[in-house]
């Protein structure tokens, strides 16, 4: 067995044994609750509370000019927001090649995660203590949070091949996001209800936003024992060289993954795709309620409706998707979502300002799509992964979802800037959609399992 092999050998039988039909279950129950564990801190903290709170408590400690001075340097008291969490995307993106390269060498991914869940939790519910003008811990807590969940997300993906057949992964991996948005919706509207009366509970509206804040990490770190109790590590080959996991090990592995991702052309062809598309969804996701707000005219209360109806439906479109993929395969189905992306976004464009009702059906039209094409690019990734190798390929996979997703927005922004538009810059989001679908189109998913040395599904 070659070194960064996982040695399979430790399982029994089909029925009960850790590597059997029954073991793989149980794996899978306690995997899905990770998604349970952390979306919230996606849902509450980071898409709805989080950004204009902290915005209002800079601006609390700006100068007369509306600027503050971290380090010297003058910031805009409105870009602190956005400027930390371009930071916490460099950070993760530094981290999150060591992390899935240390988890593959050592095979112990458990206690990786776990530190990784309770570094972002611990920082999510300090977020308590955000008031005032105390912008830096706000932005400093944000910034620990929001790498730590993509740090233990690199971790989370990759247990997916190990507890999945490949026939199963479609079906996992959309269960697993159909209950990460189960969980963000119905924490938003506990948010919701404390947030609208918060007189009645007796409390301040800063007061009721920082305990919807720190709720979500004290939720991230409950739920995150489940998975923690039901997954376990594999053993890992015994290797030749000296200091196997450490950090410098590490770093020489991920040079090494880098290197052994070239002789996978086909691999990196689907992850050049998924960039492209993911761009796509993750700039819809950022700045549509930019577009709601100032091109259409839509109040607070209606934008943050729209993203629970996102949530809700969501979780239909991820299992609906799931079933879809077990009868026309992964790639045909995540072509049609990104034929359904085009469309709905090319409609967006049309909706009359101040008419809530057709931004509702759009929000609806995302949230069927969104699930299902984030789950099945997730599974079929899982298949071009070589063995042995997931946190460190799943780590690449993740600096796709997470360190690069920043083309979209700049497009986005520049479309605006020269147009003075938000309806050119939301349809000039249609080219990612349509450049993603070309570009996985081409992408011979069969030959690239094969030359990943994985068995190939009867459908994907």
């Amino acid at each position: 067995m070659s070194a960064g092999t996982v040695d399979r050998t430790d399982g029994t039988d089909e029925g009960g044994g850790p590597d059997g039909a029954a073991g793989r279950r149980r794996e899978q129950r306690g995997w899905y609750f990770y998604d349970f564990a952390c979306s919230v801190y996606s849902t509450s903290v980071l898409t709805v509370f989080l950004g204009p709170y902290l915005t209002t408590v800079a601006k609390a400690a700006a100068d007369a000019n509306g600027f503050v001075h971290p380090l010297g340097i003058p910031v805009r008291a409105g870009s602190v927001f956005a400027y930390a969490v371009s930071v916490s995307v460099v950070v993760a993106v530094l981290v999150m090649p060591l992390v899935g390269a240390v988890a593959d060498r050592t095979g112990r991914k458990k206690p990786l995660l776990a530190a990784a869940a309770y570094t972002g939790a611990a920082a999510t519910a300090g977020m308590f203590f955000l008031d005032g003008d105390r912008y830096l811990l706000g932005a400093f807590l944000l910034i620990v949070a929001n790498a730590a969940q993509s740090v233990s997300m690199v971790l989370y993906n990759a247990y997916l091949p190990q507890i999945a057949e490949p026939h199963e992964r479609d079906r996992v991996s959309s269960r697993g996001w159909a209950f990460g948005y189960t969980s963000g919706a119905f924490v938003l509207v506990l948010n919701l209800v404390l947030y609208s009366g918060h007189e009645s509970f007796g409390v301040s509206e800063s007061a009721s936003v920082r305990i919807c804040l720190a709720s979500a990490g004290l939720w991230w770190g409950a739920f995150t024992l489940v998975p923690l109790r039901r997954l376990r590590d594999r053993r890992v080959a015994a290797r030749g060289e000296d200091g196997a996991g450490r950090v410098g090990a590490g770093w020489r592995q991920l040079v090494a993954t880098v290197k052994d991702m070239r002789r996978h052309p086909l691999t990196l062809s689907f992850l050049l795709a998924y960039l492209v598309y993911n761009d796509g969804v993750q700039t819809v996701i950022s700045q549509a309620s930019i577009y709601g707000s100032e091109e259409l005219g839509l109040d607070q209360t209606t934008l943050i409706t729209a993203i629970l109806l996102v949530q809700v439906l969501a979780v239909a479109g991820a299992l609906g998707m799931g079933r879809l993929a077990q009868r026309f395969g992964a790639k045909r189905t995540i072509l049609g979502s990104l034929a359904a992306w085009t469309l709905t976004i090319g409609a967006g464009y049309f909706l009359p300002a101040g008419e809530p009702v057709w931004f509702y059906a759009l929000a609806s039209a995302i949230g069927l799509v969104l699930g299902g094409s984030q789950a099945l690019s997730r599974s079929l990734f899982s298949h071009l992964v070589p063995r042995g190798k997931e946190a460190e390929y799943f780590s690449v996979y993740e600096m796709s979802d997470r360190g690069m997703s920043w083309l979209g927005p700049l497009v986005f922004g520049l479309a605006y800037q020269l147009t003075g538009s938000y309806r050119d810059a939301i349809i000039s989001l249609v080219a990612f959609f349509a450049l993603g679908f070309a570009l996985l189109v081409r992408v011979p998913v069969r030959q690239a399992v094969e030359a990943a040395g994985n068995p190939v599904p009867e459908r994907i």
